[in-house]
């Protein structure tokens, strides 16, 4: 496996200090809304073999540095493992799972060896796209990746899959062959506060009651005024944790992408099952850095447990982290960033974006889910 990271500005467009590497087979890329269409193309161009994935983002991650104003991109060449790309279009949320199922079929294979998906971020249920996937290629193919971004503006997101970037776009890489490794981990960092309180009307994403009492009248009690009027993007700074009563060690995290204030309801990035447990939460930065280290870690441990001996040639380490957590932590944000290279191999490339959703295996089940307001990591590499 041989990589090359790439950084794009307007002054100089696309360079690449390691070599352009252009036999490469997968080429990733994550920057900012307004600049990805051009730069898309002209990835296209250098890389004539490659499928070219990529989405918009709220930042730009690349070894320890977050950049607004720059995109990033990554050209792997591997050995011995074959690259697979679908991609499906959304109407509704309503056809997130149907959409999941569709790029599932299309990957499924007795040799794949995981999944990576890039999706819409404001038009779908990330918890149903999830579902759809597993349901056609089983629950235990390794599936991560993210929801595109639009920085805190909340208003279109673009993913492009071998085509210019569009809206409403899915993208599913699979992975297939025998050398092939890959590990996932993700992590919060958040502390909870306030009463719990049970969803007592809810609708797919959209959550109506609490403890039958109008959502959103709760939620903006607790933010204040100022904040209150902010929504949806002051939320991103206060998520909210829920769980199933029935499995209360199996905790997710959502946040909110916009609210109804006649109906006074908020919709979520995923599913807000009636009946389950919530419970407001609020970062700390020495905790947000911390959960991003464990993140790194347990991508690096289970990609230890599926390997015997030696790796072929370098590795790369996708991290996909939260716009919440970015805009929380501001300019200590390089905080996280750093606290997740110090776990992987420093010989690795290190790129990534920030996110209105992460997909990633639970720690607890090991089945992939939508998380919001985490680090996640995934790492490739090759088996000798």
């Amino acid at each position: 496996m041989q990589v090359a990271k790439l950084f794009w500005n307007e002054a100089t467009g696309w360079a690449a200090p390691s070599g352009t590497l252009p036999e490469a087979h997968l080429v990733l890329y994550f920057g900012g809304r307004e600049l990805l269409a051009e730069a898309a193309q002209q990835l296209g161009r250098m890389f004539p073999r490659a499928r070219i994935v990529g989405c918009s983002t709220g930042g730009q991650i690349l070894g320890d540095d977050v950049s607004d104003d720059t995109l990033v991109a990554v050209a792997i060449r591997f050995a011995a493992t074959t690259v697979r790309l679908a991609h499906a279009s959304l109407g509704e949320a309503a056809d997130s799972r149907i959409c999941g199922e569709t790029i599932g079929r299309a990957l499924q294979g007795n040799d794949l060896a995981g999944i990576f998906v890039l999706s819409d971020g404001l038009h779908v249920n990330g918890s149903e796209l999830v579902a759809g996937i597993a349901d056609a290629v089983g629950p235990h193919v390794p599936l991560s990746g993210g929801l595109a971004g639009d920085g805190a503006a909340f208003g279109e997101t673009l993913v492009g899959a071998d085509c210019a970037p569009r809206s409403r776009l899915v993208a599913g890489i699979g992975f297939y062959g025998r050398s092939i490794r890959i590990g996932t981990g993700s992590a919060g960092g958040w502390d909870v506060f306030g009463p719990r309180r049970k969803v007592t009307r809810s609708s797919g994403t959209v959550l109506f009651e609490l403890d039958g009492k109008p959502a959103l009248d709760l939620y903006e009690r607790y933010l204040g005024e100022d904040d209150a009027k902010a929504l949806p993007g002051s939320a991103l700074l206060f998520p909210l944790q829920i769980f199933d009563p029935q499995r209360p060690d199996h905790i997710v995290v959502r946040t909110i992408l916009g609210v109804d204030r006649e109906a006074r309801s908020m919709t979520f990035a995923g599913t807000i099952p009636q009946g389950w447990v919530t419970q407001l939460m609020r970062g700390n930065f020495d905790r947000l850095a911390t959960g991003s280290g464990e993140a790194a870690r347990q991508a690096a441990a289970t990609m230890a447990a599926a390997t015997t001996g030696a790796m072929r040639g370098e590795g790369v380490a996708v991290l996909v982290s939260c716009i919440g957590r970015r805009l929380l932590m501001g300019q200590r944000v390089a905080d996280e960033v750093e606290a997740a290279g110090a776990e992987l191999d420093p010989r690795w490339a290190r790129l990534g974006f920030y996110s209105y959703g992460e997909l990633s295996p639970h720690a607890a089940s090991r089945r992939c889910e939508l998380h919001n307001q985490t680090m996640t990591v995934t790492t490739l590499c090759e088996a000798a």
